[in-house]
């Protein structure tokens, strides 16, 4: 039986909050423990978020080691994920270095970013499809399944 949209939406308001809450604490945590600043706590929630992502996906999709309900699905791909990674951020944070002449910087901050971003998904995938190693191949369609 097909979820209802308001428990789908429940769902990703939830995850989305945990997310975001996530999100602050680990660039506090970041900002106290290694002295850094916005730039790589940006930086680290993205490569992680595409981690975590890349892993549950694989992990809990139809075929996975560990099949879960689209509505488990959707709290922690659409919502925790989403809440917790920060594009955004990470775009107003690259326009403001290139507004400060320093464009070099700023396409090297977002390229790296991106780099790391989707070795950690392709390190989440495979991690996860240790669990699961005599599955067929996976389409992109099925990791994602946030329809």
């Amino acid at each position: 039986m097909p979820t209802s949209r308001i428990v789908l939406c429940t769902a990703v308001a939830l995850g989305s909050a945990v997310g975001a809450l996530s999100r602050f604490g680990s660039a506090s945590i970041i900002a106290d423990l290694w002295g850094a600043g916005d730039l790589v706590a940006t930086a680290f929630v993205n490569i992680v978020g595409s981690f975590v992502i890349a892993l549950y996906a694989t992990l809990t999709a139809t075929r996975g080691a560990f099949p879960m309900s689209e509505s488990s699905r959707q709290f922690v791909m659409a919502g925790f994920c989403g809440g917790y990674t920060t594009r955004s951020l990470m775009g107003l944070d690259t326009f403001m270095i290139i507004l400060d002449h320093h464009a070099f910087y700023g396409v090297a901050y977002v390229t790296g970013v991106v780099a790391m971003s989707l070795l950690a998904a392709a390190s989440g995938y495979g991690l996860g499809r240790m669990f699961d190693p005599r599955s067929d191949s996976r389409t992109m369609e099925e990791c994602r399944a946030l329809s």
